[in-house]
């Protein structure tokens, strides 16, 4: 009883919640001041092991104060910030996660200590009420009226797709639920789309093989024309398509389907259109750059993720329904010791209908929290001005004789190659692996965070900038980083592809090893 009441005490939760506040506040002010290494690297082996020696710390423990225990409380949030990902420096240009607002989080962490679980209002009441007023919100973007309209907020982008896919097969093949998907069922993507599309393809039981990739065009965006020939190649095959997949944005470089001309074919054809819009769904806040959403308002169900350009923590995404019907056909099954029957009104506020996860946590607090506090306005400045950014860095590509980008950017996406002068002429393949071999140096390096994605066989560094308080200096830094990382690692290139060599490891010099993340390889579709 005397660990459970000081685990419990209102006076080691004041204490601790000190020691948190002084010590996440000195850590944010030194890595939003771009301060120390974007990525402190360590081996995943020495992580997991460095874990466990704290789990068995406390085996036999000492009677601890409150002053002890806090200074240890100190000491575990200090490792944990030591070997964790800084996002919030301006120096983290790689996967599409936001440097957090940190308001956010404070909000979110409120859900957390009081622990407001949801699937029926009363049990998350505040929760419920601030999900189903976000989702109206985010309708409204949309354009869609929001008595009308209805979605619900869930775990991250890979389980919203599932969801809404889910829902589009209930309504594409009316016994499903119960009698499992027909034979010849076929979902058409977008050809870039996320791999959750197919991942939720064979969870739904079409197969990952019935999965029609959408032909694209010089653009890499889903070509209208030849989906209308897909459909109809299909269902002259004697299949039946469950839904059309559109990307806004995809992930490799950030290309937005011109959704009026999809949506053009799929109404056509009967079709049910989802735009899977995890990252691009926050242009809709920005009237510069809204437009590349054109269209949306006539898909069936959208999906758009909160913790990338709305910038709240991991996870919140939202799932969107034109229909308000058509979110009740994606479950269709009883509990009545939850669903009080007696009340069937009270559906339309138990999530726990309509999504997934029974318990669930209140996703939507630090979305709530920060356009509550700061108003949507602020929504459009980080979307501009992450934008923005990207297009420098564009301009500044194009303008560089050894860089060479891949694609014009739509969003904040830019993905290209550095081609020193003496691997112009280099065969594709030793081209290549200069790429992997940079990019390993990079984040090896701590000086800056980017990835690496493979287009049409040619692999390119692929940023995306996610934090709004980077400058035009970090991005002249980040030239000058790969070329100077470039210069050590080019010679070992040319030695390893001269002749029999190539067959052989390759040497690099000390500076430019990779001690530590170096088996990252292939397309990178991590979001």
């Amino acid at each position: 009883m005397d660990r459970i009441s000081d685990v419990y005490s209102a006076d080691t939760f004041a204490k601790l919640s000190q020691v948190w506040q002084a010590t996440i506040s000195e850590h944010m002010s030194r890595v939003l001041a771009g301060d120390g290494k974007v990525l402190n690297w360590i081996d995943p082996s020495t992580a997991v092991a460095k874990a466990e020696s704290f789990l068995t710390a406390n085996e036999s423990p000492a009677p601890d104060t409150l002053e002890s225990r806090s200074r240890k409380f100190g000491s575990l949030l200090q490792t944990m910030l030591a070997h964790g990902q800084n996002l919030h420096h301006p120096h983290y240009i790689g996967h599409q996660v936001p440097a957090s607002a940190p308001a956010a989080g404070l909000f979110d962490a409120v859900g957390s200590v009081t622990n407001q679980p949801m699937a029926i209002f009363e049990m998350g009441p505040w929760g419920t009420a601030v999900e189903i007023a976000l989702i109206r919100a985010l309708c409204c973007k949309v354009g869609w009226n929001a008595d009308a309209s209805t979605g619900v907020l869930t775990h991250g982008g890979s389980l919203a797709n599932l969801t809404a896919l889910l829902t589009a097969r209930n309504i594409a093949f009316r016994d499903s639920w119960k009698t499992g998907v027909p034979s010849g069922a076929v979902l058409i993507a977008h050809s870039d789309a996320h791999y959750c599309i197919a991942r939720s393809a064979g969870i739904l039981g079409l197969g990952t093989q019935q999965v029609v990739r959408a032909e694209l065009d010089h653009r890499r965006r889903m070509d209208p024309d030849r989906l209308e020939h897909t459909i109809r190649e299909q269902r002259r095959r004697g299949k039946s398509i469950m839904a059309v997949v559109a990307c806004s944005c995809a992930t490799p470089i950030g290309a937005f389907d011109p959704l009026p001309q999809i949506a053009d074919v799929c109404e056509r054809n009967n079709v049910w259109l989802h735009v899977d819009a995890a990252h691009g769904g926050a242009t809709l806040m920005s009237r510069r750059h809204r437009h590349l959403m054109s269209g949306c308002d006539r898909a069936d169900s959208i999906v758009w993720d909160a913790h990338k350009m709305l910038f709240v923590p991991a996870l919140c995404a939202a799932v969107l329904y034109r229909d308000k019907a058509s979110s009740f056909q994606t479950f269709q099954q009883d509990a009545p010791y939850l669903f009080d029957p007696s009340r069937p009104g009270d559906a339309e506020f138990d999530s726990g209908t309509r999504t997934f996860e029974c318990t669930k946590r209140s996703t939507g607090f630090g979305l709530w929290g920060l356009w509550s506090l700061y108003g949507e306005q602020l929504f459009e400045d980080l979307v501009d001005r992450t934008f923005h950014l990207a297009e420098l860095l564009h301009a500044r590509l194009t303008a560089s004789d050894d860089f060479e980008p891949l694609h014009t950017p739509e969003a904040n996406i830019v993905v290209f190659r550095h081609l020193p002068d003496r691997l112009r002429t280099a065969s594709p393949e030793a081209q290549n692996l200069y790429q992997k071999q940079l990019r390993a140096a990079i984040i090896q390096s701590g000086r800056f965070y980017v990835v690496q994605t493979t287009i049409d066989g040619v692999t390119a560094l692929r940023t995306t900038v996610m934090n709004p308080l980077t400058t035009e200096n970090d991005l002249s830094e980040l030239l000058e980083t790969i070329r100077e990382l470039g210069s050590g690692i080019v010679p070992a290139i040319e030695q390893h592809w001269s002749g029999a060599s190539k067959h052989r490891p390759m040497q690099l010099p000390d500076h430019a090893k990779c001690q530590g993340p170096c088996w990252v390889s292939g397309t990178n579709r991590k979001r």
